[in-house]
């Protein structure tokens, strides 16, 4: 059995305790994952951990075993602790890993070892359509093209409009492939779709079975359609007619918007599906995440689930609406997700929270009870900020304050001389009532997680942080 060392804090030595003996206590039909100590290495704040402290205060002979504790397999220190541990593990020769960021997390964190999902692979082709083309430039379509395939983007669409000139639609495949992109052609005019083709784009959409003369003029690969979505015979007979020439193609059954058809034309796709079992499916979703006012991170997830299910090979989305700009981004997630899922033969949870844009899974780590208990050990003036269900929880030496609302709770602080800290509290209390209103996890110092819907630069946890002035107030020290 695997034997564990986890370093903490004096405020968080009594939870981690009592999460780690839950842990491994025996149950039914259950092994005990692991043997474990807990090692308060004289610091109050586990968070403030750094490879450096924890080099000068842990003495490798701890680690080493003895008569009374056995070697140590695996150190684990807690999720924000800075600073290299790649050194760490040679300096003390195991293996140095950060636990999760919330110590109550550690159930999760250890149900898989440690290591985050595969979301490498995926099935679904992302069609991400620049619904605008002829009116922009050559030089704003790259420009928006870079955007869009750097958000998870496959193929760029040019989506040509009616009655609206695009003169430049040859340059601009050109330029496109010429950057390495793949492209698409969109356009209800044989004549636009034609001279797409010949510029060298990859795919267009669409033709129909009376079309179909398009695609032996050039070599692009066709999205077939049919003459009208009920028209399911019209579009079978255009599938027919490109597989006896022995040519690829895209089948799409046309996916209508609710409350007109949508279920319909989910059934149009069953049908397709089971007509033709190695066909190539589009699912085009601009018709639900552009015409739903509704948040597009549950829509893409719910589409992209049925697209695994289709076994669809592609999927057509735009970026038009607002309340959509990120849709490229979340369907890219989203066929990651579900394609793990389905290769997993699992339900799609616990592949990361890339989808949960406004709630969070588990958004209160700490009840009301354990907050106060941990509030009352603290003997410095400086504020912690925690969240439950009952509300927001700020506390210091002087005590404990809850509400749901930062202005009740702001007379209690006590900062009105204090401007910079005043403004660091307000900060850091609008987060929370955000993270409380919503159901989402709020940790102190940091900016709440908004999954697909806003992605901040990665941190790097092994780099440290530029000096700055304590979050104190000036006669209170560091």
């Amino acid at each position: 059995m695997e034997h564990l060392v986890f370093l903490t804090g004096r405020l968080a030595e009594p939870a981690l305790r009592k999460v780690l003996a839950q842990l491994c206590t025996p149950a039914a039909g259950n092994e005990v994952p692991f043997s474990y100590e807990v090692i308060e290495l004289g610091l109050q704040v586990a968070g403030l951990m750094t490879a450096d402290m924890i080099r000068r205060r842990l003495q490798p002979d701890r680690l080493a075993g003895s008569d009374a504790s056995p070697r140590v397999d695996r150190l684990i220190v807690p999720g924000r602790c800075r600073g290299d541990l790649d050194a760490l593990s040679l300096h003390y020769g195991i293996p140095v890993q950060r636990g999760p960021e919330e110590l109550k997390d550690l159930p999760q964190f250890f149900k898989r070892g440690g290591v985050a999902p595969q979301l490498d692979d995926y099935r679904v082709a992302i069609f991400a359509e620049i619904v605008d083309a002829p009116r922009l430039t050559v030089a704003q379509i790259v420009e928006r093209a870079r955007s869009l395939k750097a958000d998870g983007a496959d193929v760029i669409d040019l989506g040509c409009l009616p009655a609206t000139a695009f003169d430049h639609l040859e340059d601009s495949v050109r330029a496109l492939k010429s950057e390495g992109f793949k492209v698409s052609v969109d356009s209800v005019s044989s004549d636009e779709l034609l001279r797409g083709g010949r510029a060298g784009a990859d795919y267009l959409l669409s033709l129909t079975v009376d079309t179909l003369w398009i695609a032996d003029e050039v070599a692009s690969i066709p999205v077939l359609i049919a003459r009208d979505p009920q028209d399911e015979a019209a579009l079978y007979a255009a599938i027919d007619a490109m597989t006896a020439r022995g040519k690829p193609f895209l089948a799409d059954s046309i996916l209508d918007p609710l409350p007109f058809g949508l279920l319909a034309s989910l059934c149009r796709y069953q049908r397709l599906r089971e007509r033709y079992p190695q066909a190539p499916i589009m699912l085009g979703v601009g018709n639900l995440t552009e015409l739903t006012e509704a948040d597009t991170s549950g829509i893409n997830a719910v589409l992209l689930g049925i697209a695994a299910e289709l076994d669809a090979a592609a999927l057509l989305t735009t970026q038009v609406s607002a309340h959509a700009r990120r849709a490229v981004r979340e369907a890219d997630w989203a066929r990651r997700i579900m394609h793990a899922a389905h290769t997993d033969r699992s339900l799609p949870k616990g592949y990361g929270g890339a989808l949960m844009t406004t709630h969070d899974k588990q958004p209160w780590p700490d009840s009301a009870d354990e907050i106060a208990a941990i509030a009352a050990q603290v003997k410095d003036p400086n504020f912690r900020v925690q969240v439950a269900a009952e509300g927001i929880h700020v506390y210091n030496r002087d005590g404990l304050r809850r509400d749901v609302d930062p202005f009740e709770l702001w007379p209690q602080l006590g900062l009105q001389g204090d401007a910079g800290h005043a403004f660091y509290m307000g900060v850091e209390l609008a987060r929370a009532q955000i993270a409380w209103q919503l159901g989402k996890r709020y940790v102190q110092d940091q900016p709440l997680a908004w999954g697909a819907a806003f992605e901040p630069k990665p941190e790097d946890l092994a780099a440290w942080c530029a000096p700055g002035r304590t979050r104190a107030k000036p006669d209170q020290g560091d």
